[in-house]
């Protein structure tokens, strides 16, 4: 038995037995002792350094990248199916790639048809003979072939080399290039114009703030987040969402990864349809419906869960439609806080200090959960005497109904239901004498 098996048996060196063989010399190695709390503390410290190092795994990121990749898909042609959105949701250099590559191989492909028409024809043995009318002048081999058919796609026109009126297979081949250039000059410049157009940029002008807050608003727990658009023109008709990204199991047992569920951010109250003029503070009350309803601060720390925050609107500029993400996870989740004010009245105007757009302070907030506030305030509104029926029902003082009950309590319910016909026989006779 070696020494690392003696401190893995929790054994001390005196205490273990050694077995030891005849020829070969005892050694004895001390190690360090640590004291009893440092090593029942250690444990619990290197936990809390890989909970620390553990890398977050986000579902969309804070730039509003979605994190997801799409593997192993086999039916790729459907890429091909929608060329023009392929190319579109390609990168730039990718793009220009193409772009020169479809112009080029179109020059190439036709040159090398104006080439093979002045081959076939017998132009190029013909060179520099007055009387022979060759389908193109001045075309004297391959490379002038591709320098017309540059010309001729591009409508330059310099007028050196031209299509005479005895080539009928030359006069086709010029409608030909002349339709399919203008479809290729439609498709590529429409593509380059529809990716330079794209309202993406647009959206790194519009912030969401670092950290989403938990605290008090109007006497009832809200998580709050602050939007913000950096520029004077407006996006117009803007609309916030709001979606909880976590895995759940149902009660079959089946498991759903990163589930999404809607919080409400004033649906149907309209206050999702956003004017952002200046920064703006998301509310979203934490309700029955809300999944935060049973949360509180404790258990926050322990969960694994995502906010997706979303905010579209049309470029009041283009017309097109921008959306902008961001997202928070728990460790951006503060329970307890509040933003700071970035908006202050000057001398004819409002001014937004974008300084403090992420700045949170402290505030006074419950620190259980929703529900459990609920449950609080419910009890301290309840009438007196309906409390202290429900904890002397609860605690087994007043007996249920349809026991046997003693005699003393049977002659009292008696004459409590006399006096109660009397009372209900004067009452009669007062209102049969105010109808008369």
């Amino acid at each position: 038995m070696n020494k690392s098996g003696v401190y893995q048996q929790g054994l001390t060196p005196s205490k273990a037995p050694m077995e030891q063989d005849v020829e070969s010399p005892a050694i004895t190695i001390r190690k360090a002792k640590l004291p009893k709390q440092a090593c029942e503390d250690l444990p619990k410290q290197l936990g809390d350094q890989v909970r620390a190092k553990r890398k977050i795994q986000r579902y969309v990121r804070k730039d509003g990248k979605c994190n997801v990749h799409h593997g192993n898909v086999q039916e790729t042609y459907r890429y091909l199916t929608d060329i023009f959105t392929t190319l579109v949701d390609l990168k730039w250099r990718f793009n220009l790639f193409i772009f020169v590559l479809v112009y080029t191989v179109t020059w190439l492909l036709f040159g090398f048809a104006w080439w093979l028409i002045a081959y076939v024809r017998g132009d190029l043995e013909h060179i520099g003979d007055n009387q022979w009318t060759p389908c193109v002048n001045n075309l004297n081999g391959f490379v002038s072939a591709f320098l017309f058919s540059i010309e001729t796609e591009t409508t330059i026109g310099y007028g050196y080399r031209v299509i005479t009126d005895q080539c009928p297979e030359g006069i086709l081949l010029l409608l030909i290039q002349s339709v399919l250039g203008s479809i290729v000059n439609a498709f590529m410049v429409g593509c380059m114009f529809v990716k330079i157009s794209q309202p993406k940029k647009r959206a790194e002008t519009l912030v969401f703030s670092t950290n989403t807050v938990i605290s008090m608003r109007d006497g009832r727990l809200c998580l709050m987040f602050r939007v913000g658009d950096l520029r004077n023109s407006h996006i117009v008709e803007a609309s916030i969402r709001a979606k909880l990204i976590k895995s759940k199991q149902t009660k079959e047992g089946e498991f759903i990864p990163l589930n999404q569920t809607d919080m409400n951010v004033g649906y149907d109250t309209g206050d999702d349809r956003l004017f952002l003029v200046s920064p703006l503070i998301i509310c979203h009350e934490i309700n029955q419906n809300s999944p935060f309803w049973e949360i509180s601060q404790a258990h926050l720390d322990k969960e694994d869960l995502e906010i997706v925050v979303i905010l579209e609107g049309m470029v009041e500029a283009t017309g097109m439609t921008c959306q902008a993400r961001s997202s928070y996870v728990t460790s951006e989740i503060k329970w307890g806080y509040r933003f700071m004010p970035v908006l202050t009245l000057e001398d004819g105007f409002y001014e937004v200090d974008y300084n403090s757009f992420h700045d949170i302070h402290e505030t006074n907030t419950p620190s259980c959960s929703a529900r459990e506030l609920a449950e609080i305030n419910c009890r301290i509104h309840l009438p007196f005497t309906w409390s202290v029926a429900s904890k002397l029902s609860q605690q087994g003082v007043l007996e249920p109904e349809g026991r046997e009950k003693k005699h003393t309590t049977l002659v009292t319910q008696e004459e409590g239901l006399e006096e109660q016909t009397e009372r209900n026989g004067d009452i009669a006779n007062i209102e049969s004498e105010s109808k008369v």
